[in-house]
């Protein structure tokens, strides 16, 4: 983690020169005290300033959002971000206007912005921290389009009695399709092929 010693008249004063040099707030930071002020013989010999060494505490998920909100900057995407925990894990909801550039074909900008938030957060982690990124309520449609989608090419192998194959989807997008099939007991799913064309194949479950 990053560490600033600072000197100073006070030990209040000395915190606050290392504060500016992080550019955080005292929340962020853990202060040890090096040198206590001392006022010398008449107050001019051998005095001494305070010394203190201040430390950046990690945070992975402010990290996160930094760094999301340094590139929806530099995007000029004018949105704001909004944090809540869900079972999946820390939720970055993106909210503002005309968000397609975020979203991209099929979520594929989306996806990759996830990615990159993720690793800048997790870098200087202890723990690592799952963060999943949306915008205008992309991931809950998604996941209705792919179970309908899963349902309709269910029915389809049932129909023809052969293994039906999916185009190739993200990891993220196939264990939807798998968790939707997984209760029917007359389907069976699996995945072949290498990523970034590894894809879902349907089969009709046999008797």
């Amino acid at each position: 983690m990053k560490k600033v010693v600072a000197t100073a008249k006070t030990i209040d004063l000395a915190v606050q020169k290392a504060l500016t040099e992080l550019n955080v707030d005292r929340s962020r930071v853990s202060v040890r005290v090096l040198e206590e002020p001392s006022k010398g013989l008449f107050g001019l010999i051998g005095a001494r300033d305070a010394r203190v060494e201040v430390e950046l505490q990690y945070d992975p998920i402010e990290e996160g959002r930094r760094f999301l909100g340094d590139v929806l900057q530099k995007m000029q995407v004018d949105a704001s971000i909004d944090t809540r925990k869900t079972d999946e894990g820390i939720l970055f909801d993106i909210q503002g206007k005309n968000l397609g550039i975020i979203i991209g074909r099929r979520g594929q900008t989306l996806d990759s912005l996830q990615y990159l938030v993720n690793v800048v957060a997790n870098r200087h982690a202890d723990k690592h921290v799952r963060i999943v990124l949306d915008a205008e309520n992309y991931r809950l449609r998604r996941k209705e389009t792919l179970e309908q989608l899963a349902g309709r090419i269910a029915q389809k192998a049932l129909q023809i009695k052969r293994n039906v194959r999916l185009e190739p989807m993200s990891a993220a997008e196939r264990k939807v399709i798998h968790a939707f099939l997984q209760g029917r007991q007359d389907v069976i799913t699996f995945s072949e092929g290498e990523e970034p064309h590894r894809y879902i194949v349907v089969a009709p479950k046999e008797a």
